[in-house]
């Protein structure tokens, strides 16, 4: 037997194709690399969580997303110790029977958001959900939290679940999303259940010519890399506590391998924090004029464009988009523009993965040198002091 050697066989059923399924991996990873536990881990190679077979696997322990409730469904028979990982719920007979689970805080995820967006001076809410099926119980969970959460500010719920997304029906999701976004009251802060949904929402205004964030401002949860990457705008995101997730749940395996009965443990995991970008940083901007200028900004900023291009887009001269400006923020349409080029790059310096030439080009600077340069005029620090900084925040929770 794999245990008499001192070795674990453990099946991790997730769908690591999703960026929460993959955060809670990582988090089973570092309970492994912190410990002298030694465990051999099944996982499928194209990442879904597939199910057959299970019966005969002859593994040691699994851990596993009972948010799908095929999952749930295939493991209800299986005598090995399993701990169950998923949403939080305020209806505990969502939770699985006699099964340890470690939940991610469902309501404190909301709620960082909603503060959040109340943060920005907004008084209008609205929530970007899926639409209901089994697998999607977390979102409509998240769901009933929002309404309860305005609905006790004496605010209306606004709540649109939109298409599952094909390609297929990509053209009408998209125009159904814009309709709902046009109709609903400006300005106005908008929470989305997911990253992925957050970006359908930033793309749909930028085809609506919906300003964001100053018509709309919009916040994700995540905290997803490549959905964060592929916005035209910088996207804020809440952490979810997805490491802190699968350390636990692997530390409980651990401990019921070693003979622990932990068939009614359950934890919920709260969010590590919020990452705010220009997506939801909202400022009230009466003028129409800088408003699209903004809007216009912030998609092209890194492109290298001039005053008079923001002013051919919004169709107005230089010099009345320079009045506008000064009058409305107090600055003018270039130092807008440098503004949002130093933002980008203190968000790829606060990431940490991408070189100092990279940065320099992709946020729109002619060299490293010249990113230097505006650092140290604009901040007061070079581009490594100031990710240092960011880097010794973030380990110490901040």
């Amino acid at each position: 037997m794999a245990e008499s050697a001192g070795v674990h066989r453990i099946a991790l059923l997730f769908n690591a194709n999703k960026v929460y399924d993959r955060q809670v991996i990582a988090g089973v990873g570092a309970y492994l690399a912190s410990t002298r536990v030694t465990w051999d881990l099944f996982l499928e190679e194209d990442f879904r969580a597939r199910l057959h077979g299970l019966s005969d696997w002859g593994g040691d322990g699994i851990i596993a997303d009972y948010d799908d409730p095929q999952v749930a469904e295939a493991l209800a028979g299986v005598n090995i110790p399993v701990v169950a990982v998923g949403g939080s719920y305020t209806d505990a007979s969502r939770y699985p029977a006699a099964l340890p689970y470690v939940a991610t805080d469902n309501a404190r995820l909301i709620r960082m958001g909603y503060e959040h967006l109340m943060g920005q001076g907004l008084r209008n809410f609205a929530l970007y959900s899926l639409p209901e099926s089994p697998a999607s119980r977390w979102a409509q969970e998240r769901e009933r939290i929002f309404s309860a959460t305005v609905s006790y500010d004496q605010m209306p719920s606004r709540i649109y679940r939109g298409h599952a997304t094909s390609a297929a029906g990509w053209s009408e999701a998209t125009e159904a999303l814009i309709a709902w976004l046009r109709e609903l009251p400006k300005p106005v802060g908008l929470v989305a259940v997911t990253d992925a949904r957050a970006r359908q929402v930033i793309q749909a205004c930028m085809m609506a010519d919906i300003a964001v964030p100053e018509e709309i401002a919009i916040v994700g949860i995540d905290s997803d890399p490549l959905a964060r990457t592929l916005c035209r705008i910088p996207l804020t995101s809440i952490r979810q506590g997805t490491v802190q997730m699968g350390r636990t749940a692997a530390e409980w395996l651990h401990g019921m391998l070693q003979g622990q009965d932990r068939r009614e443990a359950r934890i919920v995991v709260p969010p590590d924090g919020i990452e705010v970008a220009a997506s939801s940083r909202h400022q009230p901007v009466r003028s129409p004029h800088v408003m699209r200028a903004l809007q216009y900004i912030r998609q092209y900023g890194c492109l290298g464009i001039k005053t008079e291009q923001v002013a051919d887009y919004v169709g107005v001269s230089r010099s009345l988009l320079e009045e506008h400006f000064r009058l409305g923020l107090k600055r003018s349409v270039h130092q807008e523009i440098l503004r949002h080029k130093i933002e980008r790059a203190q968000a790829m310096l606060a990431s940490g993965d991408v070189n100092y030439a990279e940065i320099a080009h992709r946020c729109g600077f002619t060299s490293v040198q010249y990113l230097y340069t505006v650092f140290r005029r604009e901040l007061g620090c070079t581009p490594k002091a100031y990710q240092e900084k960011q880097h010794a925040l973030a380990r110490l929770g901040h």
